[in-house]
């Protein structure tokens, strides 16, 4: 018998199941997790990016700082660069300040980007003990490891994990009101409610090998840098350092033309990528050959079922952005089932988060695939790479040069992609306030700031010299650009139906420029709900609208076989 219904029951560990954990429990809403790991056990060095937009998500957490001071050591250089081999000749250098300098770096891409913070590049096993040691500490927070979950069901009133303990065999069984599967692609809760993946099966193989080699950095003959993406005609592949002295991640990819990874000699591609001979010795720490796909979940939710982060989508790691949609997936879903919670929502706010979410999902997979796509195509890669690369002279510089600039050109917006941080909009939402104005279009580099209803409110820095995210509250924020509007109507609608929401005075120079509205009314998750330059005439309606009263009920859950 599965224990009694009592709040949220989270099935995965990692980055994506933490950060929603985290935020549940600070929202007063208690929160089981369940993860096969042994507590602190590290994960594998999957993840090696923490966008600006969850580095936003952090701050608001109180994890930010936490977090800036993890990975890399403070002076090394987070530059992205592109190498004949990692030994041979850079052909170009995307550079990018390392954390010491991250606040207060100038001239670079992100110099001058809208946000209290900026990206941090930092593995996985660095940034996820911060997660779980954050987690662990919270008094709503309990969280089971060494769990496999086998099968998850559900029923009218609540959803259930079901499963063992890995250590003593003994059977578990946990229950709460809703049940949110962040457990990966290979997810059980996805396939026990039977939601399908769609999209292509795949784009690329790989075989990505975590080293030690503490003499590799001596030899490297460049400055240093986080990413060295190799270029040659023997192979090609991205090496990642993982701590800036001796651990790094060398992704191969399997060449053109090769079905499987039968026959392939992962030691040679390695070596080919690193420019490295027989003289040169590591440890292989972890090996893995995986498919790069690009999936998208058929729906994020049923019934009483939710999923988030790489259950919910796959993609080819291009501009790193799986982990940062799986927490962007986390924080949209955490208000609504905290405001179902604590009763000012009704049931059907849930079906919101499938109708917003899914199609940014959409969205940022074809992005991040088209840029692969388009890498492979135009820039030169594996059998198509000219020998002339690595020849002397001026011929070879010639040919260096011109490879090297279209390898900036088409890599540069995945290194800095403002679109996808600030740019991606709600557009059909039932929860949004629409007044007629379409979002202004955004790629994956580029975006327009707008108080359009369903963007990112416009960050600014206040004149007291505080964010304007820091001074908004962990609900609703009514953004009141002339202190002389009367707001009382709408502080009291939302005060009766409980409905949290402060005022926020935003007195700021850069405000006229962003800011075309006296009043802007912003979600908990800093999308714009509605704004005006008066409170409109029926404010209880708008609180209506905002918080999912007048959407239709819920569909009830119902018992779908394992798939």
């Amino acid at each position: 018998m599965a224990e009694r219904e009592d709040g949220v029951v989270i099935v995965g560990a990692g980055p994506v199941g933490l950060t929603l954990a985290i935020d549940l429990a600070r929202r007063g809403v208690p929160v089981t997790v369940l993860e096969q790991r042994r507590a602190g056990e590290p994960p594998s060095v999957k993840c090696n990016h923490i966008s600006s937009r969850s580095m936003e998500i952090y701050r608001e957490l109180g994890l930010a700082g936490a977090l800036r001071d993890a990975g890399l050591p403070a002076d090394y250089p987070n530059d992205a660069t592109y190498n004949v081999s990692v030994m041979g000749a850079e052909l170009t250098r995307i550079r990018i300040p390392c954390r010491a300098e991250r606040y207060t770096a100038k001239g670079y891409v992100d110099s001058d980007w809208p946000t209290p913070e900026p990206p941090h590049r930092i593995n996985q096993v660095f940034a996820e003990p911060i997660l779980f040691a954050h987690a662990k500490a919270q008094p709503n927070i309990r969280i089971l490891s060494r769990v496999a979950v086998e099968r998850v069901t559900q029923d009218a009133t609540g959803a259930a994990a079901y499963g063992r303990n890995l250590d003593s065999g003994e059977p578990v069984s946990v229950r709460g009101r809703w049940l949110v599967g962040c457990d990966g692609g290979h997810s059980v809760v996805r396939k026990s409610v039977g939601i399908k993946l769609i999209g292509d099966a795949e784009v690329s193989k790989l075989c990505s090998t975590h080293i030690r080699a503490p003499d590799l950095l001596g030899r490297i003959p460049h400055p240093r840098a986080w990413m060295f993406h190799a270029v040659n005609p023997r192979h090609h592949g991205i090496v990642v350092a993982i701590d800036g002295r001796e651990e790094w991640l060398i992704h191969t990819p399997l060449p053109a033309g090769r079905a499987d990874f039968e026959g392939f000699d992962a030691d040679a591609a390695l070596r080919a990528v690193l420019g490295v001979g027989a003289d040169f010795s590591y440890e292989i720490l972890g090996r893995e050959k995986w498919t790069a796909r690009r999936l998208v979940a058929a729906e994020l939710r049923h019934g009483r079922v939710f999923l988030s982060g790489d259950a919910a989508h796959l993609w080819i790691a291009v501009a790193g952005y799986g982990m940062n949609a799986g927490i962007a997936d986390a924080m949209n879903l955490s208000w609504m089932l905290a405001a179902v919670h604590h009763g000012w929502a009704p049931e059907a706010i849930l079906d919101a988060h499938d109708r917003e979410r899914h199609p940014i999902t959409e969205q940022v997979s074809r992005f991040v695939t088209a840029l692969a796509v388009r890498s492979i195509k135009d820039a030169p890669r594996g059998g198509n790479v000219p020998a002339e690369i690595e020849a002397d002279g001026p011929a070879g510089d010639a040919v260096r040069a011109e490879i090297g600039q279209r390898l900036y050109d088409i890599n540069l917006p995945q290194f800095f992609c403002a679109g996808l941080n600030y740019g991606y909009f709600y557009d059909r939402s039932p929860l949004v306030a629409y007044d007629g104005e379409e979002a202004p279009a955004y790629t994956m580099d580029g975006y327009t700031p707008s108080t359009v209803p369903g963007c990112r409110a416009p960050h600014l820095w206040l004149d007291d010299g505080r964010s304007l995210y820091d001074a908004m509250g962990p609900g609703f924020s009514l953004l009141r650009l002339d202190p002389a509007v009367e707001v009382e109507g709408l502080l009291a609608a939302a005060a009766a139906r409980g409905v949290p929401l402060d005022l926020v005075d935003v007195r700021s120079d850069e405000a006229a420029a962003l800011y075309d509205r006296k009043l802007v009314l912003a979600r908990p998750d800093r999308h714009v709900a509605w704004r005006g330059d008066r409170v409109p005439a029926d404010p209880e309606a708008l609180i209506d609208l905002v918080r999912g009263a007048t959407m239709a009920p819920a569909a009830a859950p119902t018992e779908r076989a394992d798939a």
